[in-house]
């Protein structure tokens, strides 16, 4: 009786441990651009709507949205972010190997080549600041 109670509580923890790594990945989420860095990047541009905006990033502001880009997290893939309304900011991407991305960060939402996920709040929110940031600057 001893043994089997002794499986039994092994068994919980494994089942327990292995339910919170589940929930884990499930609403921690995962980041799609980590490791990006600037030298990665071979141009970017951005779209603000409105305005209806875009702006082409010099390499300051490349490498600010690379760390930017690196920090998002995603957690499920979410298509309802066309039933949303509000700003729109598109950064397009193109890798110094050629491929390119659109991102676009519409809170709570990352739209990342046409797929929508939903995201963690702030890191999407920085790049929202980020590109309006850009169109006062440059008096968008």
């Amino acid at each position: 009786m001893n043994l089997q109670k002794r499986y039994l509580l092994m068994g919980g923890a494994v089942l327990t441990i292995l339910l919170t790594l589940a929930a884990g990945l499930l609403f921690w989420g995962r980041r799609p651009f980590r490791g990006l860095e600037a030298a990665d990047i071979a141009a970017a541009t951005v779209l603000v709507g409105p305005p209806d905006v875009t702006l082409e990033l010099d390499a300051g502001e490349i490498e600010t949205l690379a760390d930017l880009l690196a920090d998002v997290r995603i957690t499920r893939p979410d298509q309802s972010y066309s039933e949303y309304a509000g700003q729109t900011v598109l950064f397009t991407v193109t890798m110094a190997d050629g491929t390119a991305a659109n991102v676009t960060a519409y809170n709570p939402f990352l739209i990342i080549d046409g797929t929508g996920w939903r995201t963690a709040y702030a890191p999407c929110e920085a790049l929202n600041r980020f590109a309006n940031e850009l169109l006062r600057e440059r008096g968008g």
